[in-house]
């Protein structure tokens, strides 16, 4: 019996560069399929081809063993394929149910749009997914994960029997993770058939039933779930084994020079008052549950969000930082937790991005920026943290997640700022490009700067931080030093608030 999806021989190339030779992939109905690569690797080149966004230039795409050409987006509905971007298309201002009949309104005889008729089945369809949503508010004031819920809800309403998931999970919390894993298994229990793209490897473990590996355009293999592990998975990725992603922690401990001395920190009346040092050459880690008060306490530091108290040197100077600017100012970048949206203009080209806020070191004769020096400079940045791309002049759009994030840490490092803080660092990138990120940024700490490193991935906490102070509530409920940094003293203070004295 053929698959439910056939995909044979597809490749795909974009003035002369080759981005899928001759791939394929199966997926029965009932079905969740992971589709693993590093960035760049061909996955979302064979998305947009089976949702008709893309042509292939060569090989054959079969439903129910029945060929199909997508013509465009509408062809591939019609056959039964949705997909959800990780980037929403949702209109904000519009609620859900105009959001899931967005374009495919029902009308009656006179034109007129009934909408007790799209209510009920919108109704129904978030009912068959088990979620409540308000579906009178707009849903610009709903959560990510409610958004996320819409998003597969319109590929239902479409009739997809094919659903096309990419990295949904990326701006979820754990419980709304499991949640969606939750729908997903039910879907699955329908006969939909997913396929599931995500850079968390457990994810694909405690989800997923077989898996397609790409590398460089091409297809590297299959393997079933539970015939597989993590450490095969990376070298099919990569082509090579990754025995550590992390690099090895200094022997010797960092320096006892605090080069940042938090002494009272408070949000507002109601939080409490924190504190903190960091030193120099270190990676201290700030671990806790999502909406522990992590960001929100580094966002303070810089200046980015209110304090009601602050009290703080930098370098053992009294320090009043009100903005970012004078954060800056004082030698404090940050890399924020949304690169696309925060931390870069995608548009731009690398050297604009690297040299945005210190366009002064550039100029001469008052206003004039001399463009050699600045091309010089942004070129000694990129090389510093090793970005992949073709000159100073590449758009930043078109790199990978991981050169995108080496291309903030650039910007930084122009500025000559050696206090960085470093929201979500490897979020959206996948395992490779982790790897680089983790040994840029001990390169870093090796030459004296010194990092603060926000995380939710655990792993990534015990296996990078030299200090971690763990977050409850808004509190620094502990600070632990090597060797007391271990999974289970970090959940411990994070769930359970127990003392470890201050350090």
């Amino acid at each position: 019996m053929a698959s439910l999806l056939q995909v044979e021989n597809i490749s795909k190339s974009f003035v002369g560069i080759r981005a899928l030779s001759e791939v394929g992939l199966s997926v029965e109905a009932g079905e969740i399929h992971a589709l693993l690569g590093e960035n760049g690797a061909g996955k979302s080149t064979l998305m947009k081809i089976l949702c008709g966004v893309y042509q292939p230039d060569s090989g054959l795409i079969a439903i129910d063993g029945v060929e199909h050409h997508f013509a465009g987006y509408k062809d591939a509905v019609h056959a039964g394929i949705g997909i959800v971007f990780q980037e929403f298309s949702l209109i904000p201002h519009l609620n859900a149910v105009e959001n899931i009949f967005l374009g495919r309104e029902k009308r009656n005889a006179l034109g007129l749009m009934q909408r007790g008729l799209m209510r009920g089945e919108a109704e129904a369809i978030l009912q068959r997914l088990g979620v409540a949503i308000p579906l009178h508010m707009p849903v610009a004031s709903l959560s990510v994960a409610q958004q996320q819920f819409i998003e597969i809800a319109k590929a239902l309403a479409l009739n997809a029997r094919i659903l096309i998931l990419d990295e949904p999970t990326a701006t979820l919390t754990p419980s709304e993770a499991e949640h969606l894993f939750t729908i997903m298994r039910e879907l699955k229990r329908q006969g939909v058939a997913m396929i599931f793209i995500s850079h968390h490897l457990e994810e694909i473990f405690q989800v997923c039933d077989r898996i397609t590996v790409f590398r460089d355009g091409r297809r590297i293999g299959d393997r079933d779930v539970a015939a597989t592990n993590v450490d095969e998975l990376v070298e099919m990725m990569v082509g090579r084994r990754i025995e550590k992603s992390f690099p090895p922690k200094p022997e010797v401990g960092t320096s006892h020079e605090i080069v940042l001395d938090v002494q009272e920190l408070q949000l507002d009346k109601r939080s409490p008052v924190n504190s903190f040092q960091l030193r120099k050459g270190e990676i201290l880690g700030f671990a806790g549950l999502v909406g522990s008060g992590r960001t929100e306490t580094a966002l303070a530091v810089i200046g980015y969000e209110p304090a009601v108290r602050k009290t703080m040197q930098v370098r053992g100077k009294p320090a009043s930082i009100r903005d970012p600017s004078e954060a800056l100012a004082n030698g404090i970048g940050i890399l924020p937790e949304s690169r696309k949206t925060e931390g870069l203009i995608t548009p731009f080209n690398v050297r604009s991005n690297i040299t945005l806020n210190n366009l002064a070191k550039y100029r001469r004769w008052g206003m004039l920026v001399d463009r050699g020096r600045e091309r010089q400079g942004a070129l000694d940045a990129m090389r510093r943290v090793r970005v992949k791309a073709n000159s100073t002049e590449t758009v930043v759009e078109t790199l990978s997640g991981g050169n995108q994030q080496k291309v903030v840490i650039a910007r930084w490092l122009d500025h000559h700022a050696d206090i960085l803080i470093f929201d979500e660092p490897t979020r959206g990138i996948d395992v490779g490009a982790k790897a680089e990120i983790y040994q840029i940024m001990r390169d870093l700490t090796a030459k004296g700067l010194s990092i603060v490193m926000i995380s939710s991935e655990l792993p990534e906490v015990v296996g990078m931080c030299d200090r971690v102070a763990v977050f409850r509530q808004g509190r620094i409920v502990g600070t632990l030093e090597s060797p007391q940094i271990t999974p289970e003293n970090v959940m411990r203070l994070a769930t359970a608030g127990e003392s470890h004295e201050q350090q």
